[in-house]
């Protein structure tokens, strides 16, 4: 009796009627749903939270995610903290967001174990040997989806391949990319121009009422209601969260230990990762394989196959990269110790700072909706991002394809070309019938994967035996 007073104590106070308890086993089952990328994790948030639980509208579902596409970071964790928030408060965010990341956490970690112990285990070799060449038509099949969703005219497309052409070329930082796409975007939002206009999304169902909007029609629940205090508050508590530990780290082992490398260089990445994952694996993977020299390029395919075969954020592949770099330099600690360590510290560094973004920004963005300057920003940032993707589509292919590149150094011109007599015959045919499966046959991500891994491992080993 006790427990079902708190329970409805609880419904009151809140006033839509969905307990925490309810919440958290909902949060569990999107979780564990979280296969196929941003599009298909957002997708299974809608189902079940729009269409099936009825918990939130379809327009605040999609004011909810244009903010989280402006944000850094996985925006589909941070549209199910925003979700969560908007309903149960701080600790409805936390449960949230957090869920979203802890199968993801635990598979990650599981797949890295192995990978550092077996990995030149001929079954281990043979079997990434498949799931690059898979990996490979996923990222251009995502290249395709999002450009056919961004490139709507001839600005966004010059847009995409402004941002190609200065990151693959010039080496142009992928922030500046970023913050460019978003000024252009927001300047010509604030003067009207048509071309950066984007599309409301589907109408919202009016015949059946969410549980949010039942109980505050437009309005703003008291709890998300923009404040002075409130803001100051959650920038202390998350900022300590998030930098009091890459200070003391800092403090205490130096700027040159691996640990202190790896605090830094994902806590730049948790504000400069706009885009989605697609989009900053490029500048991840040159920086951790050219300038750290953390992994080899094909080691980053790796990661990333192991981060579309698990549930969760496809950003989490950061949590392989930083278990390979401390693996690979543990100081005194045992590499697995070192590995796992390192492994934490990159997952903490890099989804800390997206409960600041949304904990401290979304009660203003409750008061901005409709606004056409941030969504022309948006439909900047996206256009840039299907560049960057290209450019990431095309380091892959290199990589994937190809056994030896040559570095091309000429004028302001920087970048690595393939060595065309190198090229990996198996490979090549194990990536075009992977897309052929994908785009042909309309096959899904996970049995792509699973085939090319089966087809690989039986390439490898004849390979091998020949």
């Amino acid at each position: 009796m006790a427990e079902l007073s708190v329970v409805r104590q609880e419904r009151s106070e809140l006033g839509h009627g969905v307990s925490l308890r309810e919440a958290f086993w909902t949060w569990l089952r999107v979780a564990a749903l979280s296969f196929g990328g941003p599009a298909g994790q957002i997708a299974v948030m809608h189902r079940i939270l729009v269409e099936e639980k009825r918990w939130v509208s379809e327009q605040r579902f999609l004011h909810a995610l244009n903010y989280c596409m402006l944000l850094p970071g996985p925006e589909a964790q941070q549209l199910a903290t925003y979700i969560g928030w908007l309903m149960h408060r701080t600790l409805g965010g936390i449960i949230a967001g957090g869920l979203f990341v802890v199968p993801g956490i635990i598979a990650i970690m599981a797949l890295s174990y192995v990978y550092a112990g077996w990995g030149s285990v001929p079954v281990i070799v043979a079997l990434f040997f498949g799931l690059k060449a898979a990996v490979l038509a996923i990222v251009v099949e995502a290249l395709v989806r999002i450009g056919k969703r961004a490139l709507k005219n001839r600005m966004m497309i010059a847009l995409a391949a402004i941002a190609f052409v200065g990151i693959f070329f010039f080496n142009v930082p992928f922030p500046i990319i970023v913050f460019g796409a978003a000024i252009i975007g927001f300047v010509a939002g604030m003067m009207g121009l048509a071309e950066f206009e984007v599309s409301a999304g589907h109408g919202a169902d009016k015949g059946k009422a969410a549980v949010v909007d039942d109980m505050l029609g437009e309005g703003i629940p008291e709890h998300a209601r923009p404040t002075v205090g409130r803001a100051l508050a959650v920038s202390a508590i998350w900022l300590a969260l998030w930098l009091i530990p890459v200070i003391a780290l800092l403090a205490t082992l130096g700027n040159a230990n691996v640990f202190s490398q790896i605090a830094v260089f994902f806590s730049k990445m948790a504000v400069v990762t706009f885009g989605g994952a697609y989009a900053v694996l490029a500048y991840v993977a040159q920086q951790a394989v050219e300038h750290y020299g953390w992994l080899k390029p094909g080691e980053m395919l790796d990661g990333l196959g192991m981060a579309e075969t698990t549930p969760g954020p496809l950003i989490m592949v950061l949590q392989f990269v930083g278990f390979m770099a401390a693996y690979r330099d543990p100081g005194s600690l045992a590499p697995m110790m070192a590995g796992t360590l390192g492994g934490l510290l990159a997952t903490w560094v890099t989804f800390t700072p997206c409960f600041l973004w949304i904990f401290l920004g979304a009660p203003f963005v409750e008061t901005l909706r409709g606004n056409k300057a941030l969504n022309a920003a948006l439909s900047a940032i996206t256009a840039a991002v299907v560049g960057v993707v290209l450019n990431l589509a095309i380091w892959f292919a290199i990589h994937t394809v190809f056994r030896e590149t040559v570095p091309v150094r000429a004028f302001q011109l920087s970048f690595d070309a393939p060595r065309l007599a190198s090229v990996d015959w198996l490979a090549l045919a194990l990536a075009v019938a992977a897309a052929v499966a994908i785009f042909r046959f309309k096959i899904g991500m996970i049995p792509t994967l699973a085939a090319s891994c089966g087809a690989g491992i039986v390439l490898f080993l004849l390979r091998a035996l020949s």
